[in-house]
């Protein structure tokens, strides 16, 4: 039986990246995303290029059903799932009591709720297998709060200490659990939160979608837990642990300010 790759929020970004990778070392791939179009041209893209199979299934899985309904897409279609990517993640910006709610909702439904039930389902049939992988998309974001994305950090903070956790309980299987924590990213995803005026595009580096990709692919292979992209990054969260949190959230703060 093949093995599959299944990456949410492939049309796009990391996601996006990571889909190339996957196909590039030879294996299946179950790609979803909101954007059938991008969807469509992307398994053209990979089957043209690496003669791999890829099955798209796009879906917004911000909404509640919508994790069942891809957990039951892929029993339909016997995919043997032995990576999991949840990439697909939502951010937004500005003062949280002149926020949308709307837009909060869909960003804990998404980067928390739907993370947290696509792992629960296919994490049973995965921990059977003699090798499998998590992989998480979480960020730098994940390591103090975030005025103006104040959703947003705490969201990634959830994903991290979910992926520990998980790790933990797995290290007698088979599976493994890794942690991707990006910093600045160049993709789509500072447009749709929001962020384009954000001062943080300026002043601490930032990587491409594909360097991050390569980063998370090779990281989960190893079976690091928490994999934080760039050596600038990974000191961070050691110099954030030594100031006060008051300090720090007002540093953050200042960095996230508009232009």
């Amino acid at each position: 039986m093949k093995k599959t790759a299944l990456i949410t929020g492939a049309s796009s970004g990391i996601g996006l990246e990571l889909a190339r990778i996957f196909a590039r070392e030879g294996h299946s791939l179950l790609i979803t995303a909101r954007r059938k179009e991008r969807l469509d041209d992307l398994k053209k893209e990979l089957e043209q290029e690496f003669g791999i199979d890829v099955i798209t299934f796009p879906i917004d899985l911000a909404d509640e059903d919508s994790p069942q309904k891809l957990y039951d897409f892929t029993q339909k279609q016997s995919a043997s799932v032995h990576f999991l990517v949840n990439n697909a993640g939502v951010g937004d910006y500005g003062l949280f009591h002149k926020s949308d709610w709307n837009r909060q909702a869909a960003i804990m439904n998404l980067n928390i709720r739907a993370l947290t039930h696509l792992t629960h389902l296919f994490l049973p049939s995965m921990v059977e297998k003699e090798r499998a992988y998590i992989l998480n998309i979480a960020s730098t974001a994940a390591f103090q709060p975030g005025p103006f994305m104040s959703v947003y950090y705490a969201s990634k903070n959830y994903v991290l200490a979910f992926g520990e956790a998980i790790a933990n309980e797995l290290q007698d299987t088979g599976v493994t659990v890794t942690t991707l924590c990006p910093g600045p990213t160049e993709s789509e995803f500072q447009k749709l939160a929001n962020m384009e005026k954000s001062k943080l595009f300026d002043r601490l580096p930032v990587a491409t979608s594909q360097q991050v990709a390569e980063y998370g692919y090779k990281t989960m292979l190893q079976g690091k837990r928490v994999a934080i992209y760039g050596a600038l990054n990974r000191i961070a969260p050691k110099i954030v642990s030594l100031f006060p949190r008051k300090f720090v959230t007002a540093v953050v703060r200042k960095i996230q300010e508009r232009k």
